[in-house]
């Protein structure tokens, strides 16, 4: 008798949306000339270098190496419930975003590579192939989404940024405008915003740098121009809106761990059976239908990434 063994990602097929549903939605969005326009689904129009590209790259041909196995969270549910601590501490921050300017945007890339150098986003943009992948999307607070995000693996980004042997981590910054953006004027908080990863973690293919979503070019309060996208961890490490990569042989000190080193950790890595020290991570709520469902470990995502973490049991990997 033929068992059918379901992976960690895997959903009834009656909870994925129908491909004849998908293939609409993309095919109206290819003949209004690949999306052009963005903020708060799609309100507002983009400017200058980036309403440039949006019709020759968007949208991106969908990768079907990572499925989901869950429906994709509708896109005016995703771009009204946002976390972007530089807006502020609401998830109601998407009109805020829209102050923060994207065109032009530059990354600055330092520390430990043969040749430190700023980068225009448009030129990185154009430069790596962008494909669109559906990943899950889990908050600490427990909370979840599912989003189509375009973009390139950040394993090609580290190529051509040539780290030298000795680099060990990846340190990613955020911007710093407090003019603009007001959440940076709270003198308790340690702007800027920072996350960090292993080289192992960031050259895992699933790690992904983002510059669309749903279609097109990503919208402000998803972190435009440019994000990163890790969905086996919490949502936090992902860091939005990325000014500065670093290449560095010292772990870095991320945001949350400088704010509540009690309760975050490097790591942060999904897992139900450990509990965030104020509440429980056995479940999460759907944000497309508030919906509670059991939390997988490594948000389902274990078979390509679990194997990063053998021999670390005695390391508080999950916080």
């Amino acid at each position: 008798m033929l068992i059918k063994r379901t992976k960690g990602w895997e959903l009834a097929e009656r909870d994925v949306t129908d491909e004849a549903t998908v293939l609409d939605r993309r095919n109206v969005l290819i003949g209004l000339g690949a999306a052009t326009t963005f903020g708060i689904a799609g309100s507002l129009s983009p400017q200058g270098a980036l309403a440039a590209t949006a019709n020759a790259l968007y949208p991106a041909k969908r990768s079907a190496t990572y499925p989901p196995g869950r429906s994709t969270t509708p896109e005016e549910i995703a771009s009204r419930y946002n976390n972007f601590y530089e807006f502020g501490s609401s998830k109601q921050i998407a009109a805020a975003a829209q102050a923060l300017p994207t065109d032009p945007w530059s990354i600055r890339i330092d520390g430990l590579v043969e040749k430190e150098q700023t980068v225009a986003f448009e030129d990185l943009e154009k430069r790596f192939p962008l494909e669109e992948r559906i990943y899950r999307h889990r908050c600490v607070e427990a909370w979840s989404m599912v989003a189509p995000w375009t973009g390139f693996p950040l394993s090609a980004l580290i190529k051509f940024a040539r780290p030298l042997s000795k680099a060990q981590y990846i340190r990613m910054e955020t911007f710093q405008a407090p003019s603009i953006a007001r959440g940076q004027r709270a003198t308790w908080y340690p702007w800027p915003y920072v996350e960090g990863l292993t080289m192992a973690e960031a050259m895992n293919d699933l790690s992904f740098m983002v510059t669309g979503a749903y279609g097109k070019p990503m919208a402000k309060q998803f972190g435009a121009p440019m994000r990163l996208h890790l969905p086996w961890k919490y949502g936090f490490k992902s860091a939005k809106s990325i000014a500065r990569i670093t290449f560095t042989d010292q772990q870095p000190k991320s945001f949350w761990e400088k704010v509540a080193p009690k309760e975050y950790g490097f790591w942060a890595n999904v897992n139900p059976d450990v509990p965030h020290p104020r509440w429980s991570q056995a479940t999460e709520r759907k944000l497309s239908d508030g919906s509670r469902i059991p939390t997988v470990k490594w948000n389902g995502y274990g078979e390509w990434v679990a194997g990063m973490y053998a021999g670390l049991e005695d390391q508080k990997i999950f916080f």
